[in-house]
């Protein structure tokens, strides 16, 4: 008996998934927003999101050009963080800054070399604090600049015994690049956006159009037919998946410190609960244009906002960031920047995997529930 009704249930099912490869192969578009649409936003967002803060334009005022002056400002030359502008005063710096074709102004005072020898030498850096972003990383890379250049002078000028240095090094991103940081959480916004609006869509236009119904007169059972929708659109989804994870490899060089295989197990876990969460949008909504505004709101916004993936939660509203943290998108993007510049943190590993675990349970359990299998 048990044999026949599971015999029955991998039929039913195994034909149910043959219908939806045929709709999918008919219907280019779940193919080009599962597979294409990945690789087309890791593309375009992981080159035009950037923190990097390179080739700064900026006004140099030399009103001391004696030997020692430019050779404390050498640094600027040749350099991917400025690209120095000299100009003959002040006021031409000043023009430069308000037209904002300049984003700072660096003055060289003309007492430069004689305060020097005195050890009470300094810079003014003016800086164009409409764009507060900018002005701070520039801040930063001159004081450090200014710092190294002082290291180097006390050594040649001021030699003298029991000289501390800070050497700096920066753990888990060698290259010192927003695109490190950038790309996992990428991987976790195209997975939010493949899972949750491919399911919502889809399953919301067979909706509208009425042929769920003609299944549900059916002895399809409504597990069997959930289960038909989904596992063809997990396949395409994993797909996209896969060329997020090669273009990151290959093309940002983003390394891959942990376990591919965990990377993987964890992507099946997340993309179980995101297709879980389209499955419901679309059967409370019924309506295309309903399931994608639920879906921007409910998933992709949450996800791209209150997740770590553009600011820190630590440095948000502790409300906000009680948000943050229940969300299954925030597991997800942690354990994936782990994964990716980290390694193996077995414990991260097994408490993220565990919540996204019953996320997914959670979400295809309310979907099983929430769907009826009935006419009208």
């Amino acid at each position: 008996m048990i044999d026949k009704v599971a015999d029955g249930f991998c039929r039913r099912l195994k034909a149910l998934i043959y219908k939806e490869f045929l709709q999918i192969c008919r219907d280019s578009s779940s193919i080009l927003i599962g597979a294409i649409l990945p690789v087309v936003l890791i593309l375009l967002i992981g080159y035009g999101i950037s923190l990097d803060v390179k080739k700064v334009p900026m006004a140099v005022v030399m009103e001391d050009t004696s030997p020692t002056a430019q050779h404390a400002l050498d640094f600027l030359n040749g350099s991917e963080y400025f690209s120095p502008w000299y100009v003959y005063s002040m006021n031409e710096a000043k023009q430069l800054l308000k037209k904002r074709e300049v984003d700072a102004i660096l003055q060289v005072p003309p007492d430069f070399s004689e305060k020097l020898q005195k050890r009470q030498s300094s810079l003014q850096l003016i800086l164009y604090g409409v764009d507060s972003t900018t002005a701070m990383a520039v801040q930063s890379y001159i004081e450090g600049s200014v710092r190294q250049k002082n290291i180097a002078l006390s050594k040649s000028v001021f030699p003298q015994k029991g000289r501390v240095v800070i050497e700096n090094r920066m753990w888990f991103n060698d290259a010192n690049t927003s695109t490190w940081y950038f790309v996992p959480g990428l991987m976790m916004l195209i997975m939010t956006i493949v899972g949750v609006f491919l399911t919502a869509l889809v399953m919301a236009r067979e909706w509208e159009r009425g042929t769920l119904e003609s299944l549900f007169v059916t002895p399809v059972k409504l597990l069997e037919l959930l289960l038909a929708k989904i596992i063809p659109y997990f396949c395409i989804a994993m797909l996209g998946f896969g060329l997020c994870l090669f273009t990151a490899k290959f093309l940002y060089e983003v390394p891959i410190h942990g376990s591919i295989w965990i990377i993987i197990f964890a992507s099946v876990l997340y993309l179980f609960t995101a297709l879980g969460l389209g499955l419901v949008i679309s059967a409370i909504t019924k309506s295309q244009f309903l399931a994608c505004q639920v879906s921007l709101i409910v998933s992709f916004l949450p996800a791209l906002m209150l997740t770590g993936f553009l600011y820190d939660l630590r440095c948000v509203p502790e409300w906000i960031a009680r948000i943050g943290g229940v969300l299954p998108s925030t597991y997800y993007l942690d354990l994936l920047k782990s994964l990716f510049l980290a390694g193996n943190n077995w414990t991260m590993i097994i408490k993220n995997c565990g919540v996204l675990t019953l996320y997914a349970i959670f979400f295809l359990g309310i979907a099983l529930k929430v769907t009826k299998k009935k006419v009208g």
